[in-house]
């Protein structure tokens, strides 16, 4: 077995001291992958004095493995959908069935931004070092989407950074990226929590836990609003 964490925070900590050395130019700002990227997202921020934001990305599933990511949708004024042609052609899923599960997953997209950011706009990326940040790779279809999409908000720099990622995973994704940052890459790779000692499913109060540990702004909310 290989490098292992004993949850999130030490495994976001970790990944910051390795980017420290880095000497990343600035300015950079810090996107996490919610819900699991939010806690290592928030200590690399924490780490090198960089602004936290979201990347809201959801995986699309074969429609019997859910599990199995046949695409996934990114939210933006152009949402854009990056569908894994080889699962497509295996499975055998019509693009109509994509389209439509693209739909119900950008209304989840559009609650978890009222929940986490409010009315707050995306934190400008243009002509910094964007620093993406998730607890883990596995078949990397939801990373690639978001990788995509923050392409097109023109990054000086763009930095893919993980805790552990399967190395064929992490070669197919160098290509959207400039630099790429993952502290295991076990083989062979069976899951992503494998690698922790605590992999819970975070809820939305721990995501907004470790917004405000990181300085994000957090949505006002009106008096007795609880």
């Amino acid at each position: 077995m290989s490098q292992r964490f004993a949850n999130r925070q030490e495994a976001g900590r970790l990944l910051a001291q390795r980017l420290a050395t880095m000497n990343l130019p600035a300015p950079r700002v810090v996107l996490a992958l919610p819900r699991g990227g939010v806690p290592i997202g928030a200590e690399v921020a924490i780490a090198l004095h960089a602004p936290l934001d979201l990347l809201l990305v959801r995986k699309i599933g074969v429609p019997w493995q859910r599990e199995l990511a046949l695409a996934a949708v990114v939210d933006g004024d152009e949402p854009q959908v990056v569908v894994d042609d080889e699962v497509q052609r295996m499975s055998g899923v019509e693009r109509a069935y994509i389209d439509a599960q693209a739909e119900v997953e950008l209304q989840e997209i559009e609650r978890r931004r009222r929940v986490y950011v409010g009315g707050r706009p995306s934190l400008p990326v243009a002509g910094a070092t964007a620093i993406v940040v998730d607890d883990g790779i596995a078949t990397g279809t939801s990373v690639r989407a978001a990788l995509k999409a923050l392409r097109r908000r023109k990054p000086a720099r763009l930095v893919l950074a993980v805790p552990v990622a399967p190395a064929d995973t992490l070669e197919a994704l160098r290509h959207e990226v400039d630099d790429v940052v993952c502290l295991a890459q076990p083989f062979p790779f069976h899951a992503i929590g494998l690698h922790y000692d605590d992999f819970h499913q975070l809820d939305d109060a721990e995501v907004l836990a470790a917004l405000a540990a990181a300085g994000a702004r957090q949505p006002h909310r009106p008096p007795g609003d609880h």
